[in-house]
């Protein structure tokens, strides 16, 4: 049976509020999110990288994403696994929230996975243009657009919209 949305992607620039979109979705519907990037994460935490964001850092682990890619499609095998996972019943959830950056990578996810695609939008945060990977955040047709430029509230509310279309989204596949 298809099942829409029990795989969402998230996108967004950094500090556009994804965490706190999954954190507050998981108020409405049980989810657990993982990053495309957090096997790029621990490879790069062997190499010396202490954890930091700056844009040396975000240029940094996007190449070094790029690198892997290109070499063995490591991160979107390693996405591809907690898919696999989720869908065998060993995450204890109803959904399972990608945070994915590049365009092809969200395109090709949302294939293969039977995902939605959403973008959380905050007009109070720069967009990063340091690195190939937050430069293009914007370059894809989003399924949802999140608006984070309000208050906490307002987000509280953007999330329980998306919630509800979502489900909605699920029930007319079934």
């Amino acid at each position: 049976m298809f099942k829409i949305g029990r795989v969402i992607i998230t996108n967004g620039t950094g500090g556009s509020g994804k965490d706190e979109f999954a954190k507050i979705l998981n108020k409405h519907i049980p989810c657990v999110k993982y990053s495309s990037i957090d096997l790029i994460k621990e490879i790069a935490s062997m190499g010396g990288w202490n954890g930091s964001k700056t844009e040396r850092d975000r240029k940094f682990l996007s190449d070094l994403k790029i690198l892997f890619t290109e070499y063995n499609d490591a991160p979107f095998n390693d996405i591809k696994e907690m898919v696999d996972n989720f869908n065998d019943g060993y995450l204890e959830t109803q959904f399972l929230i990608l945070d994915v950056r590049e365009p092809n990578e969200i395109e090709r996810a949302k294939r293969e996975f039977n995902a939605i695609t959403v973008l959380v939008k905050n007009d109070n945060v720069k967009p990063i243009t340091s690195n190939m990977a937050d430069a293009n955040v914007l370059n894809y047709n989003y399924d949802y657009i999140v608006d984070n430029s309000g208050t906490l509230k307002d987000l509280e509310n953007e999330v329980f919209k998306f919630s509800e279309w979502v489900l909605d989204k699920m029930y007319e596949t079934i």
